[in-house]
């Protein structure tokens, strides 16, 4: 009998469906902690609102907060929900979310979600309250109050609260979008790419979302030309900075990542897994400006990780190329016959500087002659 036992514990059969019970496992937890939240950001909507109301309609004056926190406290001692700073922030985001002139904010940033994605759900007769209140009880508290407390466009909150609530960003997260300008990079044109040509609509709008026109490298606190070995080696080395910066979904699989084809080897740069995307996403680092040749390269690696490493679950792999500039032009006749979907984008490695001041600051070398001339000779007084 215990013989009987430990082959069945060993065998495949079991395994999988013990994996498959801690998924649904997972899952209820997962569904469970969603509903709690749901739940307590609606109850927190309806006491901010009513709140309001009391005081707009009976002329109640700001000590009313401190007099409903004081008998919800001695009513529900155990809960620490009800302080009256808490009470406090619940009136601020009924106020905030609620107003005629923030929904008409919104629909701008709403009808671009449609655009991106046709998901005309988001539009109706009324894009109101219910929305917005919708949309909140998707966003943990916490995150709410940061996206109020950091963002005043009203078009920028929307877009941090869907994608927040869309891709479960931590606070973490969604303070290092918050801070790189996520939103305001998602508005700016020249996405360059060939997703429409080499991917199903539904997968081509999700990686065209996934994209990003240019990414943000001055963590890596570059201040000199370099090769592209060391951009690989300092990217590894920031490799948390640069996850979040690439966006929620992307994970590491590793660098410099071998291919073989007969007896020749191949190695691509970096090499991800996206987990809503559910494809490896290869990238390559170049230093320079975009050129054509590279797109043939990058369509070749996507062939032999499509024929050698794809799971038959996962979806075609896409390239993205990553470069210090590009010619749009250039690239969509680079793109334009390759079969694989590819991507290309700029990276920044120092913030850019101002058009106004271009031409108009001296250059280190211009500084150093100065520092030089003005330094007494060695010996000298």
């Amino acid at each position: 009998m215990k013989r009987r036992k430990d082959s069945v514990v060993v065998s495949p059969e079991y395994r999988t469906f013990i994996e498959e019970l801690k998924r649904r496992v997972l899952s209820a937890r997962l569904s469970a902690s969603r509903a709690v939240n749901r739940d307590v950001i609606l109850l927190y909507w309806d006491i901010g609102r009513a709140i309001v109301e009391k005081q707009e309609h009976l002329g109640w004056g700001e000590s009313v907060v401190e007099m409903v926190a004081a008998d919800l406290q001695r009513e529900f001692p155990a809960s620490r929900s009800f302080s009256s700073d808490n009470l406090w922030r619940m009136r601020q985001v009924y106020l905030a979310y609620s107003t005629v002139e923030l929904l008409g904010q919104v629909v701008p940033e709403m009808q671009r979600v449609v655009s991106v994605s046709k998901d005309t759900s988001v539009l109706g007769q009324s894009v109101p309250q219910s929305t917005m209140r919708d949309l909140l009880s998707a966003v943990p508290w916490g995150q709410n109050l940061l996206i109020l407390q950091k963002v005043e466009n009203n078009g920028a909150r929307f877009y941090y609260l869907r994608a927040t609530a869309q891709y479960g960003w931590t606070r973490n997260v969604l303070l290092n979008q918050i801070k790189v300008g996520a939103y305001e990079r998602s508005l700016k044109e020249g996405k360059s790419h060939n997703f429409a040509l080499a991917l199903p609509e539904h997968l081509a709008e999700q990686a065209e979302e996934a994209l990003k026109s240019s990414y943000n490298l001055e963590f890596l606190g570059i201040r000199r030309e370099v090769k592209e070995r060391e951009l690989e080696e300092r990217l590894i080395e920031r490799l948390r900075a640069f996850i979040l910066e690439l966006g929620y979904g992307f994970c590491f699989i590793g660098r410099q990542h071998r291919l073989t084809l007969g007896r020749k080897e191949y190695f691509i740069d970096l090499l991800f897994y996206h987990r809503f995307l559910k494809a490896m996403v290869a990238f390559e680092l170049k230093v320079g400006p975009f050129e054509p040749e590279y797109a043939g390269k990058m369509d070749f690696y996507l062939n032999l990780l499509n024929d050698k490493e794809r799971a038959n679950s996962d979806n075609p792999s896409i390239g993205i190329i990553l470069c210090a500039e590009k010619d749009d032009v250039e690239v969509e006749y680079a793109l334009k016959t390759k079969r694989n979907p590819i991507g290309v984008a700029e990276y920044h490695l120092q913030p850019k500087l101002p058009g106004s001041l271009k031409g108009k600051l001296p250059t280190a070398k211009q500084l150093a002659d100065v520092v030089r001339t003005a330094l007494p000779a060695r010996g000298g007084k």
